[in-house]
């Protein structure tokens, strides 16, 4: 199971043989044909909405540290959206939750990790209206929750905790983006939902009656890389996607303030709630990314397994996914000097 926590720098491997043996590889080609234009570094474009986990790329744009040459963000409304567009191949990436990934290999579309942005410990939750003193009493009320995404895998939490099935619940489909009217026409007494909605709804007299850290370590936002994305000729490029990514959070953890300030328009939110925003989330930097992510068996792939069990005995997932590719280190930084 991925552990909350973060790691020191110092004790880290940093090249494993696989890396090492794909750069010699990857020299003798480029010596051999050095003309040819396949070997040439080529954009890669990412899919990402609204989330503080997310919000270290649209920082690294807007300070220009992401060079635009090389990374196209194109923003979604949702996860929904995402990975329609990951599917209709309007996109290569996109930052997506580790459930959502996995269901959308089971569709057929192979994706690769290739970072890990942020592990939940809060930010996810149910908001209530007042009315509704515990989850017990949710029983005939009408919640609103983005199907086939983070919200729908919380949902099922919810309603284990709750002693509740499907059939006890008036279950509305809404996406992150409608979440906020539907709140204000009365059209729902409790939300799935996240950051920045989660404030605006408890800023109207919501109550947060569940978070993700009643179900640590199973929540996980990730960097996706479509698999026939996944080559020499983008790598450059998400090698510098990965190394802004990073800038910009330890610029988050550096410069608090500065960067709340920067952030502030994009997520929505008045500055003085945009550090409360990050506060149910752990951010790995490089080195915990490395742990998650490195190894034959390495961390976030057994947090992977567990997740696809429990998906399938939910009906999540009709079968089960063997899970090869789905981790990929290579991109991660090799100096973290």
């Amino acid at each position: 199971m991925i552990e909350a926590k973060y790691y020191q720098e110092n004790d880290l491997k940093l090249l494993t043989r696989r890396q090492f043996i794909t750069s010699l590889s990857g020299l003798a080609l480029v010596k051999a044909f050095p003309a040819c234009t396949w070997f040439s570094d080529q954009p890669i474009s990412i899919a990402a909405h609204v989330w503080p986990g997310y919000e270290s790329m649209f920082l690294a744009r807007s300070e220009g540290w992401l060079d635009s040459n090389q990374v196209t963000l194109v923003e979604t409304s949702s996860a929904t959206e995402s990975v329609k567009k990951l599917s209709e191949g309007k996109v290569l990436g996109a930052a997506l939750t580790l459930d959502e990934v996995l269901k959308a290999r089971a569709t057929g579309l192979l994706l690769s990790i290739a970072m890990v942005f942020d592990i939940s410990a809060g930010a996810d939750m149910l908001v209530a209206h007042p009315s509704i003193k515990k989850l017990a009493d949710l029983k005939g009320k009408r919640i609103g929750y983005e199907k086939n995404s983070v919200g729908e895998l919380l949902l099922n939490e919810i309603l284990k905790v709750a002693e509740l099935k499907k059939h006890d619940v008036e279950l509305i489909e809404l996406t992150i983006d409608e979440q906020i009217q539907a709140w204000n026409l009365g059209q729902v007494e409790a939300v799935v939902t996240f950051e920045p909605v989660a404030s605006h709804l408890q800023a109207q007299s919501g109550v947060k009656l569940f978070d993700s850290r009643q179900i640590p370590n199973t929540i996980v936002d990730v960097l996706a890389i479509r698999n026939d994305a996944i080559d020499f000729t983008h790598a450059s490029a998400i090698r510098h996607l990965i190394s802004t990514h990073f800038h910009a959070i330890d610029h988050l953890k550096r410069n608090p303030q500065d960067a709340s300030y920067r952030m502030a328009a994009h997520l929505g939110l008045p500055v003085v709630d945009v550090l409360p925003a990050f506060k149910g989330l752990v951010l790995p930097d490089a080195a915990y990314n490395y742990r998650l992510l490195e190894g034959s068996q390495p961390e976030l792939l057994k947090s992977a397994q567990n997740l696809a069990s429990n998906m399938i005995k939910n009906e999540k997932l009709q079968h089960k996914d063997s899970l090869d590719a789905l981790i990929n280190s290579d991109f991660l930084p090799t100096d973290f000097s």
